[in-house]
């Protein structure tokens, strides 16, 4: 698994439901914009927010899109239950499209590294498809060393991460300096997605790259093609627009911009999340157009 991944927004209808049509058209121009695959049901498609049947409907849309493509698709599963979290895994044996689970690290509960680690392992012997980590401690409260990271990566079935911590740490960068080289770590913070590639990351997994797709894949080849001078020059200017695209809750800036594009029905967002402030669109909007290069 490399290249980017696009962790799909669920758009909704002007009335609230989610809008189908638009995520099967989304979800194609993503990929004919240079994505190697999608990402539903991740933080950014509100899962939280969605029933069991718009998750499925969600899931139908993509894995036929993935399917008549041929793109990787990676599949929002699991929560902090390890219980709950094999049968949500399970679950994914109806899309045989799945390439992968991305799953959680328990959140909230906060079991520390050798809870973690029991975890995954209890998930990747029952899961019927490989298993992708997601290791994102300021939304979980658990942060995980390198050296439970190093032993994760060698549990069998799992492929690889999102690794989103919120900087380039020293648990980072000792991870990518003995990693098995089967297990693809993937950039999970925008921001921070170049400096990650320049480490050896196999790519990333973007909410900003919903806009700017073309951009953020050339940045994504660049790094792994050696070619440093390309790379640096995208980074730099796609660094802002990561910004720009989080400066207020996501998935809510990024729902902004595509609307304002005129690629989704509405900006909708489900509570507790709140719409883009129209200061943050705009700033979004003028970051985009400055990272064209």
């Amino acid at each position: 698994m490399e290249g980017l991944l696009i962790p799909l927004i669920t758009p909704f209808a002007k009335d609230g439901s989610v809008a189908l049509d638009a995520l099967e058209e989304l979800a194609h121009r993503v990929l004919d914009d240079g994505a190697a695959g999608l990402v539903p049901l991740g933080t950014t498609g509100e899962p939280a927010t969605l029933t069991a049947a718009e998750k499925n409907a969600v899931m139908d849309t993509v894995a036929a899109v993935c399917r008549d493509r041929g793109a990787l698709l990676i599949a929002g599963a699991g929560s902090n239950d390890t219980a709950g979290s094999v049968e949500a895994v399970k679950a994914l044996a109806k899309w045989p499209e799945v390439t992968a689970a991305l799953t959680v690290v328990p959140y909230y509960t906060r079991p520390g590294e050798a809870g973690v680690v029991a975890h995954f392992t209890r998930l990747a012997a029952e899961s019927p498809v490989p298993l992708m980590l997601y290791n994102i401690p300021y939304r979980t409260g658990q942060v995980l060393g390198w050296q439970a990271l190093r032993q994760l990566a060698a549990v069998p079935g799992i492929v690889g991460m999102k690794q989103a911590v919120g900087a380039v740490d020293e648990d980072t960068v000792r991870l990518m300096a003995d990693k098995p080289e089967s297990f693809a770590v993937f950039a999970g913070d925008d921001l921070y997605v170049s400096p990650l590639l320049a480490l050896g990351a196999a790519g990333g997994i973007l909410a900003s790259a919903h806009v700017a797709t073309d951009r953020f894949a050339a940045l994504v080849g660049a790094w792994r093609a050696g070619d440093v001078a390309r790379a640096r020059l995208l980074g730099h200017r796609l660094a802002a627009l990561s910004a720009a695209m989080f400066a207020e809750p996501n998935p809510v800036v990024v729902k902004a911009v595509l609307h304002a594009k005129g690629q989704i029905p509405s900006p909708g967002v489900r509570l507790p999340l709140l719409p883009a402030s129209a200061e943050a669109t705009k700033a979004a909007l003028q970051a985009y157009e400055q990272s064209d290069c």
